[in-house]
């Protein structure tokens, strides 16, 4: 089973849209949204049945036993984040602002304060004939490459054969997108065409090589600047990075997209050049 993963320099680029109608024209029994932060892959696919869900266990969050607190305010004194405010007569921990640090817990007095595993995030693995496995990182907490690495790990150990995984991975360069492109096959980088739209792929393109993954490229939305687009083939091309085609802008793909389908359902422009595109990648993806 080859491991396609489709990256983006940031948000809004067609990463997803891409995702989703590759897995459709692949037919793939595998698929995953790493995009652990927003994921949304699942709208598209509407994988069933029913997810088997999972608590994912990040860092530690302060707790205070209201039994034991005497209502000193050493602990709130002493977090320099503001996780502990007075309510009432009450000392109370704000989750989402609380680092787990511990410094709490060292000034207390009373040893009413403690850490204790948090509660993090939400994995999901849809099991069937087709297996998509996602997952959801709550507000304002980290571990996000951790919680993408378990995504994949889920993906590969319940997957049924097939010829190809299609794995929707995070925008940008971080955390999550480097627990993604570990273990990948090929890389595929939706670009915008535009100036901050070559200079994330650029950033992108230091990441895999870091990482000594295969990386090809496309550009979406192609003629809004086709100025940009052939800066950015004029780049790939400096850096014998393979290009994959473009993708026009096309009303039709917004229009399915809010309709919840595929651009593999639909017959437009973007639909049509889509299609080349995936072809392209599939045959980079069959070559040594």
């Amino acid at each position: 089973m080859k491991r396609l993963l489709i990256l983006s320099g940031k948000g809004g680029t067609g990463k997803t849209t891409t995702a989703a109608a590759f897995a459709a024209f692949s037919n793939t029994r595998a698929a995953a949204d790493c995009d652990v932060d927003a994921p949304n892959l699942h709208l598209i696919l509407q994988p069933d049945p029913p997810p088997q869900s999972t608590t994912f266990w990040g860092g530690e969050k302060a707790q205070i036993d209201p039994a034991l607190c005497t209502r000193c305010g050493a602990c709130a004194q002493a977090c320099r984040f503001h996780a502990i405010t007075q309510e009432a007569t009450a000392f109370q921990v704000v989750d989402y602002a609380c680092e787990g640090c511990g410094v709490c817990a060292l000034a207390c007095p009373a040893g009413a304060v403690t850490l204790a595993a948090d509660a993090a995030g939400e994995q999901r693995l849809y099991s069937g004939d087709r297996v998509f496995s996602t997952a959801e990182l709550r507000m304002g907490r980290g571990n996000s490459g951790k919680l993408v690495t378990a995504v994949k790990l889920a993906l590969f150990q319940h997957a049924p054969e097939t010829d190809v995984a299609i794995i929707d991975g995070s925008p940008g360069i971080g955390c999550p997108v480097i627990s993604s492109v570990s273990g990948m096959d090929l890389v595929l980088v939706v670009a915008e065409p535009s100036v901050s739209g070559l200079h994330d792929l650029e950033r992108l393109v230091t990441t895999a090589s870091t990482l000594q993954t295969r990386l090809a490229v496309c550009v979406n939305k192609w003629d809004t600047s086709p100025e940009n687009t052939a800066a950015i083939e004029a780049f790939c091309q400096a850096r014998e990075i393979p290009f994959t085609g473009r993708i026009p802008y096309d009303p039709a793909a917004g229009e399915a997209i809010n309709q919840g389908r595929s651009l593999a359902e639909v017959d437009c422009p973007a639909s049509r050049a889509l299609r080349q595109v995936y072809a392209s990648t599939m045959h980079l993806l069959a070559s040594p």
